[in-house]
């Protein structure tokens, strides 16, 4: 049988989890309260995992995860079941739960039905025996499910000899009437994430074993009132020792391995790269709005060299890019004024009296700063080629107070967070829509990043759209000045949009593909609320302890439980564990033809 993709799996579940948030609080006072009204990351992978029934196929069994097992992969106090008094959740055992390198074992829990035990057997499988040695169990391979709640663990010990992302797989066949040759085979799947040991010494499989989970004895239930409290005193102090060790060894892998890789750590992302899915071309005849079939991918190299970012930013390639595109200022008409800030201005115009264009400019006013920021952040595009991208098209500084940025525009384009927070607009925008228009831009993005163009400015802001739903990615400039409520400063001099960027850009500013994929996740969460003023209640300051303790934004109202896995996979904590955006496209994609299927 074929499996379905990553993200099928990821998002096919979905529904089964509805995330209420609970009341926001208006007082300032609250804030720390009010953290529970964003859903903590390691939700999203919960929620593929919660129960439906499946096949109906009688089991007499329960096999499922205890709440300390949850917590420990998906930072969730819930249990999980794989099979529920003999109904088996072939939508759970379809789902590759990852494991953090900082995990070293996972367990199982389970328990016969049956009125007996029920003879098993199980086969362990590393997809790369040199990372992962094979895993080590605290039960024996062929024995008996009891009668009783039992708990077994399995050892999964990388040997650090190198960096890999290895399946295993955990085959369990259990017989329940061996005379009827009746016979149940559930497979689990995992994804182990094995760093490099930093010591280079290569650790031995079944060194695990000495772990204090994995030698746990697995007895019946205790009987008799002092043996239960001496346990359950034991069981309770167990694990907050292993809560606190775990808390601490995850904080120090996450440093480790940001500095061994350079403030870039590697890919370790449970997401994998997966084949577009072809959209329903008998829905699509008709349509007003661009879809991927539509878009032809950009093969040939439309930018001009491979920059890095820094560089962009030199007085005498900005000059060089000026001097390319310099027209002449008598040769621009301005018809109407459609934003207007304390310094900026953005125009909609003719070039040459036959082409629409959008004209960025200042005020009389304005500073020489703010000139040089409207000349640099709007040559940031120069020379992009994509027709998700709003390139500049040309600009003039015959007056050098007061220069003028053309972009091309056509079909009454206007900025994409105007035409949102609209209500007459807003309120007839389809999920598919909102899902065409993402696609469009994490095209763009792609094409931006695999000429090593870092944009570091990702939101409805700095975006166009016509009347037909197309989109462009456009640069920033004015964009602080015309839409002052999105950024802050941090007592830095500098207007950053704090409530877009990932950890990394906002503790140390290193900006990258990782972080565009951060305010990407934004970006799609900003056109499933209709332009809402993201993380609203929280103030500026706030924002990094919020994003290290995992807070994140919650599901917007009415926003599918598929989308809102693809966007918040873009807010993992590491850089290297968010998608890219040939990932992200395929997961839109994926997405986009499950909801047209039955258009």
């Amino acid at each position: 049988m074929k499996m379905p993709s990553v993200c099928h799996q990821i998002s096919i579940n979905m529904a089964q989890l509805r995330y209420k948030n609970e009341n926001n609080s208006s007082s300032n006072n609250n804030n720390r309260n009010q953290r529970s009204t964003m859903l903590p990351l390691a939700l999203l992978a919960l929620a593929a995992l919660v129960l439906r029934d499946g096949s109906g196929v009688a089991a007499y069994m329960n096999i499922f995860l205890n709440p300390e097992e949850v917590m420990r992969l998906l930072g969730v106090s819930a249990e999980v079941y794989y099979v529920r008094e003999g109904l088996i959740n072939n939508y759970a055992l379809n789902f590759i739960v990852p494991v953090p390198a900082n995990v070293r074992d996972i367990s199982f829990t389970w328990q016969s039905l049956a009125g007996r035990p029920l003879p098993y057997s199980i086969n362990v499988v590393s997809s790369d025996q040199e990372v992962l040695p094979r895993p080590a169990m605290n039960v024996t391979q062929i024995g008996e499910m009891p009668t009783y709640i039992q708990t077994w663990a399995l050892a999964l010990k990388c040997s650090g000899v190198r960096a890999a992302e290895v399946d295993v797989t955990i085959s369990v066949e259990v017989i329940l009437n061996r005379a009827l040759n009746n016979v149940t085979h559930l497979v689990f799947r995992r994804k182990k994430i094995c760093l490099l040991s930093e010591s280079g010494e290569v650790e031995q499989p079944g060194d695990d074993l000495d772990d204090p989970l994995l030698l746990e004895t697995v007895l019946p239930p205790p009987t008799g009132l002092i043996t239960l409290v001496v346990g359950v005193s034991f069981a309770l102090a167990t694990v907050s020792i292993l809560l606190l060790v775990g808390y601490c060894v995850r904080g120090a892998a996450a440093k480790r391995q940001l500095h061994q890789h350079g403030g870039q750590p590697m890919r370790t992302s449970s997401f994998q790269r997966l084949n577009t899915h072809p959209p329903c071309q008998s829905s699509m005849g008709s349509a007003a709005y661009m879809t991927p079939s539509i878009i032809a991918p950009v093969h040939a190299s439309s930018l001009p060299r491979k920059v890095p970012v820094e560089q962009q930013q030199q007085p005498e390639e900005l000059q060089r890019r000026i001097s390319e595109l310099t027209v002449e200022r008598c040769r621009v008409r301005l018809s109407s004024l459609l934003q207007e800030g304390t310094f900026g201005r953005v125009y909609r115009g003719t070039y040459n009296d036959n082409q629409d264009v959008l004209v960025k400019t200042v005020a009389q006013h304005a500073s020489q700063m703010q000139v040089l920021l409207l000349l640099q952040e709007g040559m940031l595009l120069y020379g992009a080629s994509h027709p998700g991208i709003l390139s500049v098209l040309g600009v003039s500084i015959e007056d050098h107070t007061t220069p003028f940025v053309l972009y091309p525009a056509v079909n009454n384009t206007r900025n994409l967070k105007l035409f949102l927070l609209d209500p007459a607009c807003a309120r007839t925008i389809t999920t598919i829509q909102i899902v065409m228009m993402a696609s469009q831009l994490s095209m763009a993005l792609g094409h931006l990043h695999s000429h090593g163009v870092v944009h570091k400015d990702i939101a409805t802001r700095n975006c166009i759209i016509d009347n037909q739903l197309r989109v462009k990615l456009s640069d920033s400039s004015l964009s602080r000045d015309l839409f002052p409520a999105d950024y802050n400063c941090l007592g830095d001099s500098e207007n950053r949009p704090i409530k877009w960027m990932s950890l990394e850009a906002l503790q140390h500013k290193l900006f990258s593909e990782a972080s565009d994929s951060w305010a990407f996740g934004v970006l799609m969460w900003e056109l499933c609320t209709s332009a809402k003023q993201p993380y609203a209640e929280v103030d500026p300051f706030e924002m990094e302890h919020y994003l290290k303790d995992g807070y994140r934004l919650a599901q917007p109202f009415n926003c599918p439980d598929e989308l809102f896995t693809i966007m918040a996979y873009c807010w993992a904590l590491l850089p290297g564990e968010r998608p890219t955006f040939a990932q992200l496209q395929a997961c839109l994609s994926d997405f986009y033809s499950q909801i047209t299927r039955y258009v």
